[in-house]
């Protein structure tokens, strides 16, 4: 049932779902040439001037299940009720597309695609889906050459330059400068949460691995945080709205940020894990609520570290994996270093990189 009034637009779908559009909402959103560019899908016109007393004046339920308008300003439209209702039960964008699949250290099979076929725009898809539903992508088959993560990120988009270049060592050695430069054990986190903004994705490649250890962990942070919600609110309440400073600095750098250890959305999603206890330091406050941050990021941290949560895999040569660092916790076993190497290299890619190449794949692929 479609009418209007001096609200707006009154919808009432088949289920008996009722909701009632802003006549400005609904005008500037229209896509009409004259509205958008059809290119871009900016708009046209500086909608913030148009009239507040704006109205529908008309309304006809067109073939194809589409609404048309007429407004008070002489703007006329159409909308798909799909696409009204989506507008409702789907207000913000996602980053990745894609149902979440929580998982644990039982995740099977693992994700892995074979680097030789991701020249297929198909094949290519498919790994970007597997960063949207898990977090998590693994590559196997790339070349054992210095730079030959370039091949697996080429065809992805550009990556980000930081203050240690763009793709870096992490290679253990007995003297490393940084810890990911040694052979002792990496607790589970998330990279450099004290960078402006955070690195969206991680990509690892290994040239060597041959030491006793290092074998690599994953933890999804959005299953850990979900138990503990369901498990103890008030604790992840806690930690979903006490800030928190990360900081790195040495001679030629000092990067600093801040931001809850679990951040959600406007619409209350997931959006963020930050779990970096090398360079986290909660703000001050008073002794009551410091107590109930340290208990609540204790449940966290318990989860995080258990068997039932962390996924293991040791890298070969010439594999590769791709962490969603909004999402995923990594870390890694301690090497022995006596006994071998361990040589990866990294590099980091923003998030609207990865978002961009799959929308354009699914848009191309027309799925």
């Amino acid at each position: 049932m479609i009418e209007i009034d001096a609200k707006g637009l009154n919808i009432t779908w088949p289920d008996g779902f009722a909701f009632t559009f802003h006549p400005i909402w609904l005008r500037e959103r229209s896509f009409e040439a004259s509205n958008k560019d059809p290119a871009t899908g900016h708009r046209l016109q500086e909608v913030a001037f148009l009239p507040l007393n704006l109205t529908v004046e008309d309304t006809e339920l067109l073939s194809g299940e589409q609404v048309g308008l007429r407004f008070s300003d002489g703007h006329s439209c159409s909308f798909g009720l799909d696409d009204l209702r989506g507008c409702i039960e789907r207000p913000l964008p996602d980053d990745l597309v894609g149902a979440k699949q929580l998982w644990d250290a039982e995740l099977d099979p693992l994700p892995w695609h074979d680097y030789g076929a991701l020249s297929d725009e198909v094949a290519l898809l498919a790994l970007l889906d597997d960063l949207a539903r898990l977090g998590l992508a693994l590559v196997r088959g790339l070349p054992r050459q210095h730079d030959a993560l370039q091949l697996l990120t080429g065809p992805i988009g550009p990556i980000r330059q930081t203050n240690w270049g763009g793709i870096a060592d992490v290679k253990s050695i007995a003297n490393g400068y940084d810890l990911s430069m040694t052979g002792r054990a990496l607790e589970p986190h998330v990279d450099n949460p004290y960078r402006l903004p955070g690195p969206g994705y991680i990509f690892l490649h290994c040239l060597e691995n041959s030491a006793a250890g290092g074998e690599s962990l994953g933890i999804d942070g959005f299953n850990a945080a979900t138990r503990l919600q369901i498990a103890a609110p008030e604790a992840f309440h806690v930690l979903s709205t006490t800030p928190v400073t990360f900081r790195y600095a040495d001679p030629d750098a000092i990067l600093e940020h801040f931001g809850p250890l679990i951040e959600l959305r406007p619409d209350g999603q997931l959006h963020r894990v930050r779990f970096h206890n090398r360079s986290d330091q909660v703000v001050v406050a008073d002794s009551d609520s410091l107590s109930r941050y340290y208990a609540a990021r204790r449940l966290f941290a318990e989860l995080i570290w258990s068997d039932e949560m962390m996924l293991r895999f040791k890298l070969q040569p010439g594999e590769a994996y791709i962490v969603d660092n909004y999402r995923l916790l990594h870390g890694r076993t301690a090497i022995e270093l006596a006994t071998g190497d361990r040589h990866l290299r990294q590099c980091y890619m923003d998030r609207d990189i990865l978002s961009s190449r799959q929308k354009v794949l699914g848009r191309r692929l027309c799925r």
